[in-house]
């Protein structure tokens, strides 16, 4: 169901965007560059984090961490992952193939300036074998995200 979530979405606001399906899912970082033939940084990581009372995305590339200290400063409080069945529930993504399309609830997204070290990154796009190729500001207007700066370089 996530996948198809995900295909409705595009299919409504970006149908000139495809869905990679991939033949072996790619779970890892380093699998899914090499999958994809990218960069493992172009591989945009959404992150799925409660902040206070509120559920947030937050889309980096693949190969940085957050900053616990930028983040503090940037939503003025502690944040905390998600679990696995929070991250279903509240995206209707697995964790493992959750993006801030087609999501299950609406949620603020916030895109890491990471992500415009690349002119064009590769999000999952609701499952471990799917992903959509997409420039970090087409990411960023189709989904309403703000740009923050909360990762380590």
């Amino acid at each position: 169901m996530s996948l198809q979530s995900v295909r409705q979405y595009f299919a409504d606001n970006a149908p000139d965007i495809d869905i990679i399906e991939l033949k072996q899912p790619a779970a890892t970082l380093s699998g899914a560059a090499e999958a994809l033939h990218v960069a493992p940084g172009q591989i945009a990581k959404t992150l799925s984090l409660k902040v206070e009372n509120d559920v947030i995305l937050i889309v980096a590339r693949g190969d940085v961490r957050l900053d616990n200290e930028k983040l503090k400063q940037t939503f003025k409080a502690r944040a905390r992952m998600l679990s696995s069945d929070e991250v279903l529930i509240w995206t209707g993504h697995p964790a493992t193939g959750v993006c801030p399309f087609g999501l299950e609830n609406p949620l603020p997204v916030y895109c890491d300036i990471s992500l415009r070290d690349f002119p064009e990154v590769v999000p999952a796009a609701g499952a471990v074998h799917s992903a959509v190729r997409i420039s970090p500001e087409r990411l960023a207007e189709l989904t309403a995200a703000k740009w923050v700066d909360v990762c380590q370089r």
